[in-house]
């Protein structure tokens, strides 16, 4: 069994719509080995391995489901035993992921297997692992060599992949506030590999680092970290503080306990989570050689006076109490029986217990800090201690060190909740964790005493969500509250637009009607990541990156999405949901790639977007596969765009109130008009929108009403719909490579990124309605990756249209010959009646339009199909033709091609060798030479 592929899909895919990973498996030999044939002897160590196996549901859908699978009849296929382990190892490793599936395709024991992640590199290594378990369970002849590591210890690579894992999972105070804002719908994004995460998109974000929040003053964090400083603070405020002195050198340390008496604590001046604190110490010694722990952790020394208490932390959230947790020191109760070592291998049985913050308690080690205090005692591990005495391995009740915590919220006096709220808010933390030591926190500390140790900038969550004794709380849920007050927004509004074509012109039409109504838009496209009307990215950022970077922006206050077929086969969508989505058509274009081979399929794939949208889904009622979509939709609002007034379903929908964008035609032309429960609302006159070329350019039309369908389900004015179409045109700087037309040179020039048959097709109906005084000439091309039959149905759809031909070549060739696509096209223009000489094959793309520029004369119009955007479009408007032509490109034709080309020429002797000249005009070699 090999893995061949994987894919990591962040969002929106074909298989969910949430995070996947999609492994691409060989099963090899194993093809013919289900798991019942494989027998017990496969089955069982596999379920020793990963016992929580035995809770996966399958497709039965309760525990217990997968095992059978494993074990009756035939048993079931590796691919899926791959999918449910790989799980297995994620929910070892403290993740929650459920969902899987694995499917044939293609050749013979090829698989898909696909599920659930929660952690990109976890998933991923969840795999590669799960892969190696079951190789090691298999008989060695099943197995492919070295798929197994010499000495592999799956226990082992077990306890590491939980640490691998740990490493890079959110601590559990950062999940909590996760799984808060995802309670509230509140959208998140992780922006590091720690915990630096955005709540909310765009204008409305907040972040927060650990529980340290974008409101949270740089001052104060300071001050609570230099806890001299706080001491003093609070103690001026008259508030409970025990004595501290700062130290740098062990004499000083010894004097100072000396002089604030013993006994005392000694801690690092700037440490947390308890490192290097050693209590209780009487003689100047101990204190030499706490202050060396110490030192290790910081360079000062704090030494302070000991207060007799339990530890308590009190969480205060926004000037409130939230949250009061009674914490212990990590420790075990002797039963006169075992030794210490014994007792900590027994706590740590418990299966709440486990490594890092993977469980809701932490496992108990030996460190010197453990040993210390034995030592103090007179204690080994090896030592039995009496039954039911309690012997402390942790000076501090840190759940991170092995502590417990039990909830005390409701049983505080209200003397002490008012104490940590004024501490709190005298450091000015708006999340703030208070460690108070009192005998017993239900009386006044004015009454028995007790003193506050510290004031924590970002403290932990842990103990209060998941005491291990008494009521957990909602502390993410507070934090949210505050950045988040219930009523205000976190969302910014997000349009996602797909189809085969005019996905680029729509979404910049509707950018541009944002943008006039005075918002701050941030797009994707093709050509970029735009941030209000300015490139910010190049390139071609229609996939999840891109959208990452925009509703990470936080000037930006609506999303524009271009979403790309390639993008969604790649990683799926950049976002859970989308408030409008919208599919304007599904036509051939890239099939036969990336496994879509069918337009059915290309279909499923831009569905997508509908599929998540949650407010508007909007449908090309004019394209059958694209009607097909609604039934797929949640979202609340269906909108039908048609150009057929008559169109039947969508007349019915708009009776029964529904929303629609028709084209009706009146006596100045085409109304783009609005349907809306039961409104009926004249928008625009085509003519009026200069995109469409007053109204000739129908594809651009069809564009219009989708880009108004949109703003229209945004909540945009009207007035603000007319004016943003009414101004947007198809100039290079607002379209570029989208019928930009120049007419500075006596003849005009339409330049077009066409790339498909549908494509070609509506630009060729725009030429055919354009008045044209001269001849009409054409410059095509088609990508290399497309197939052949799709190469020739653009010659197919071109032919008849022009006066005259250049066959081109993009500029990466795509695994194709330099002179195949010109040819393929060439060959289909023939085929369609095309005379040979109104056929030029000039592959290179500059060359080719130099030809066609120099070809021109008064009157005519050139319509260049360019890959090279940019370039093409300053080579037209710097075209002199005056100017030296380009250097011949010689290209060698064989003497069965010159005689199929010939032949259509009318002429008869094959034999003479020929080349192109600059304007590709086929010429003998020795005039060439000449």
């Amino acid at each position: 069994m090999r893995i061949l592929d994987n894919a990591v899909f962040v969002g929106p895919s074909l298989y969910a719509h949430f995070p996947v990973i999609r492994l691409d498996i060989d099963l090899g030999p194993l093809e013919d080995w289900p798991s019942g044939k494989l027998g017990p002897g496969f089955t069982e160590p596999l379920i020793a391995a990963l016992p929580g196996l035995k809770d996966h549901g399958c497709s039965y859908g309760k525990p217990g489901g997968f095992v059978r699978r494993l074990t009756e009849g035939e048993g079931t296929w590796m691919g899926h035993i791959l999918e449910h382990v790989a799980l297995e190892l994620q929910n070892v490793a403290g993740e929650t992921v459920t969902f899987g599936k694995t499917r044939s395709r293609g050749p013979k024991g090829h698989y898909y297997v696909v599920y659930q992640y929660e952690q990109e590199d976890v998933g991923v290594e969840a795999g590669r692992l799960a892969l190696t378990l079951l190789h090691s369970i298999l008989a060695p002849e099943l197995r492919p060599d070295s798929s197994v590591p010499p000495g592999f210890d799956f226990a082992a690579e077990r306890d590491e992949f939980i640490r691998f894992a740990q490493r890079r999972a959110l601590g559990p105070s950062t999940m909590a506030l996760v799984r808060a804002a995802d309670e509230r719908r509140i959208p998140w994004i992780r922006l590091n590999e720690q915990s630096l995460i955005q709540f909310g998109h765009g204008r409305y974000q907040q972040r927060i680092q650990a529980t340290v929040t974008s409101r949270t003053p740089h001052i104060a964090v300071e001050l609570a970290s230099d806890k001299e400083e706080t001491n003093r603070i609070l103690g001026n405020l008259g508030l409970p503080v025990p004595q501290q002195r700062l130290v740098q050198t062990a004499d000083d340390a010894a004097a100072a306990a000396e002089k604030i008496g013993y006994p005392v604590v000694v801690k690092p001046y700037n440490a947390n989570h308890g490192r290097g604190i050693t209590v209780h110490l009487t003689t100047a010694d101990q204190v030499r050689n706490a202050f060396a722990v110490a030192r290790e952790h910081s360079r000062s020394v704090i030494i302070e006076s000991f207060i007799v208490g339990e530890d308590h932390r009190m969480l205060v959230i926004n000037g409130e109490l939230i949250a009061v947790a009674k914490r212990v020191p990590g420790h075990v109760v002797g039963d006169g029986v075992h030794t210490i070592e014994e007792l900590v291998e027994q706590v740590n049985q418990d299966p709440r217990r486990g490594v890092g913050h993977e469980k809701v308690l932490t496992r108990l080690e030996f460190d010197h800090q453990a040993d210390t205090l034995l030592a103090r005692r007179g204690y080994t591990r090896q030592t039995i201690p009496p039954s039911g005495e309690q012997v402390y391995l942790r000076a501090t009740g840190n759940l991170s060190t092995g502590g417990t915590a039990t909830d005390m919220t409701d049983l505080v006096h209200p003397d002490n909740i008012e104490m940590a709220v004024r501490a709190v808010k005298a450091i000015g933390l708006d999340v703030g964790g208070v460690d108070f030591l009192s005998t017993d926190i239900t009386e006044s500390y004015k009454e028995i005493g007790g003193a506050i140790c510290e004031v924590n900038a970002a403290p932990g969550f842990r103990m209060h969500m998941a005491p291990s004794e008494g009521r957990p709380r909602d502390v993410g849920g507070a934090v949210m509250d505050m950045l988040f007050p219930p009523g205000t927004p976190s969302r910014i509004p997000i349009a996602a637009v797909t189809g085969t074509n005019g996905k680029t012109t729509t979404a910049r039409m509707l950018a541009h009607i944002h943008k006039l109504a005075g918002h701050h838009v941030g797009l994707t496209s093709t050509d970029g990541v735009y941030i209000d009307g300015q490139r910010t990215v190049a390139g071609d950022m229609t996939g999840p990156l891109a959208t990452r970077m925009v509703l990470s922006d936080p000037a930006v206050d609506v999303a524009v999405l271009e979403i790309a077929r390639g993008g969604l086969l790649r990683a799926g969508m950049g976002v859970r949901h989308c408030d409008v989505g919208a599919v304007l058509n599904v036509k051939a274009d890239h099939l036969g790639l990336r496994g879509i081979g069918t337009l059915g399929q290309l279909a499923e794939v831009k569905r997508i977007v509908v599929e998540v949208a949650r407010d508007t889904a909007i449908l090309n009622a004019d394209d059958p596969l694209c009607l097909k979509m609604a039934d797929y939709t949640q979202a609340k609002q269906l909108c039908y765009v048609t150009m057929d007034p008559s169109h039947e379903l969508v007349r019915e929908h708009i009776q029964e109130g529904g929303r629609g964008v028709v084209l009706e035609s009146g006596i100045k032309g085409h109304m783009i008009t609005l349907y809306d429960h039961g409104a009926h609302i004249p928008l625009l006159w085509t003519h009026l929108i200069p995109a469409t070329l007053e109204g000739r350019a129908m594809h651009n039309v069809q564009n219009a009403m989708f880009a108004a369908a949109m703003a229209f389900s945004l909540g945009l004015k009207l007035e603000d719909i007319r004016h943003g179409l009414r101004t947007f045109d198809t100039t290079f700087f607002q379209a570029p490579g989208r019928m930009n037309i120049y007419d500075e040179h006596p003849f005009k020039v339409i330049l077009d990124y066409g790339h498909n048959p549908a494509a070609v097709e509506a630009m060729c109906q725009l030429v055919k309605r354009l008045d044209v005084q001269g001849r009409r000439l054409c410059v095509l091309a088609a990508p290399g990756d497309r197939r052949d039959e799709d190469v020739a149905e653009i010659g197919r759809i071109a032919a008849g249209h022009f006066d005259h031909y250049i066959c081109r070549r993009d500029d990466q060739l795509r695994g194709r010959k330099p002179d195949e696509v010109p040819k393929l096209l060439r060959d289909a223009l023939l085929a369609n009646g095309i005379a040979a000489d109104r056929i030029q094959m000039i592959p290179d793309e500059q060359m080719a339009v130099d030809a066609a520029l120099r070809e021109a004369t008064a009157g005519d119009l050139v319509l260049i199909f360019a890959d090279a955007i940019t370039r093409t479009w300053k080579q037209v408007i710097q075209f002199r033709p005056e100017a030296a032509p380009r250097p011949v490109e010689r290209v060698r034709i064989s003497q069965p091609e010159l005689a199929v080309a010939l032949s259509h020429d009318g002429l008869e002797d094959p034999r003479r060798e020929f080349v192109r000249d600059s304007r590709g005009v086929r010429i003998a070699r020795e005039e060439a030479e000449d």
